[in-house]
C-alpha cells in the first residue's frame, strides 16, 4: 500500500474516532429536577409581574371608560339645549331687525316715545341675555369635547398597551408550556394537585371575618391569570373576590390595592389584612397564626403558607 493511502487511511479512522467520541462529551447533560424548578419559577415570577401590569392597565381603562361615558351622557342634553337656544337666538334676530327697520314715526303711533325706548331696551336685554346663553352653552359644549376627544385618547394608548401586555403574556406562557412539559417528564404532572381546605377555619368578626372564610374556601382552587373566581384566581384577584363577599370594593391589581388600603405595621396585622410581596407584584390576605392565602403563580394552586414566604413589602387594612 503506498504512503499515501496509508496516510489517507490513518486520517479516517482519525475522524470517525473523533466522530464517534463527540457525542458523548459535547451533547450537554439535560437539566436537572432542581434547575428545571428554579427556570419555571423565574418565568412565573417575571409572568405574575405581567399580569398584574396587565390588570393595572385594565382597571386604569375600565376607569376612562367610565368617565367617557359620563361625558357623553352629559353631552347629549347639553346638545340639546344648545340647539333650543340657537333657535331662541334667531328668532330674537328676526324680531330685532324688523323692529329697527321700523321709522319712528311709526313707532309713534303705537305709544308714546317712552314706550318705544323700553320696547327696544327690552329686546336688547333679551338678545343679550340669549346671547349669553348662546355663549355659555357654546364654551361647555367645547370643554366637553376637548375633554372626551382627550380621554378617547387615553383609552386608545391604554387598548394598545393592554395589547401589548397579552403578547408578552402569551410568548412567555409559551415558555411556561415548554418548561411545564418537562417538569411533567421530571415529576410526572405539569402542575400541583389542589385540594379543598378540610380542616378549621379561624371565627373572626365582622367584615374580614367574611373574607376569612372566603379565602380557605378558594384553597386548592387553580390559578387563573386575570381571574377573580370563581373558578380560579391570580393574587389580586383573590383579594379582590374575598373582600367584595365582605362587601368592600377593591381594584383588580396588587399595587392599586396598596394604594387603597390603610397602611400598618406588622405588629398590627389581624386576620382580612392584606399582606404585599415582591415590589407590590404580589398580595395575600392574612388569616392569623402567621399564615396568609394567596393564589401563587401557574401551577400552583390557592394555598395556605407563612407570611413570610417571600420577604414582605408592606402591610395594610380595608376600610
Amino acid at each position: 500500500m503506498s504512503s499515501a493511502r496509508i496516510l489517507l487511511r490513518t486520517l479516517v479512522l482519525a475522524g470517525v474516532t473523533v466522530g464517534l467520541a463527540v457525542p458523548a462529551s459535547a451533547v450537554s447533560a439535560q437539566p436537572s429536577v432542581s434547575e428545571l424548578t428554579q427556570q419555571i419559577n423565574k418565568e412565573s415570577e417575571e409572568l405574575v409581574k405581567v399580569v398584574e401590569s396587565y390588570n393595572r392597565l385594565n382597571e386604569e381603562a375600565k376607569a376612562t371608560r367610565a368617565a367617557a361615558e359620563e361625558i357623553d351622557t352629559k353631552l347629549a342634553p347639553l346638545q340639546e339645549e344648545l340647539a333650543q337656544a340657537e333657535i331662541e337666538v334667531g328668532q330674537i334676530a328676526i324680531t330685532a331687525y324688523k323692529t329697527g327697520g321700523l321709522s319712528t314715526a311709526s313707532a309713534l303711533l303705537d305709544g308714546t316715545s317712552d314706550t318705544f325706548v323700553h320696547r327696544l331696551g327690552t329686546l336688547d336685554h333679551l338678545a343679550r341675555d340669549r346671547q349669553q346663553r348662546l355663549s355659555s352653552f357654546t364654551d361647555t359644549q367645547v370643554t366637553y369635547l376637548a375633554e372626551q376627544e382627550k380621554l378617547q385618547a387615553a383609552l386608545a394608548k391604554q387598548d394598545a398597551q393592554v395589547a401589548e401586555l397579552a403578547d408578552r403574556k402569551e410568548k412567555i406562557e409559551a415558555e411556561i408550556d415548554e418548561l411545564m412539559e418537562k417538569r411533567e417528564d421530571a415529576y410526572g404532572a405539569a402542575s400541583q394537585a389542589g385540594s379543598s381546605y378540610s380542616g378549621p377555619v379561624p371565627s373572626v368578626a365582622g367584615a374580614a371575618g367574611t373574607a376569612v372564610e372566603f379565602a380557605y374556601g378558594a384553597i386548592g382552587k387553580p390559578y387563573v391569570w386575570g381571574s377573580s373566581g370563581p373558578n380560579g384566581y391570580d393574587c389580586s384577584g383573590l383579594m379582590l373576590a374575598a373582600w367584595r363577599a365582605a362587601g368592600k370594593s377593591l381594584p383588580h391589581n396588587a399595587a392599586m390595592q396598596w394604594d387603597r388600603v390603610a397602611k400598618i405595621n406588622r405588629s398590627a396585622l389581624q386576620p382580612g389584612d392584606l399582606v404585599f410581596y415582591n415590589g407590590l407584584a404580589h398580595v395575600a390576605l392574612y388569616v392569623g397564626n402567621g399564615q396568609v392565602i394567596h393564589a401563587p403563580t401557574f401551577g400552583r394552586p390557592v394555598e395556605l403558607a407563612g407570611v413570610d414566604m417571600m420577604a414582605p413589602y408592606g402591610f395594610g387594612r380595608v376600610t
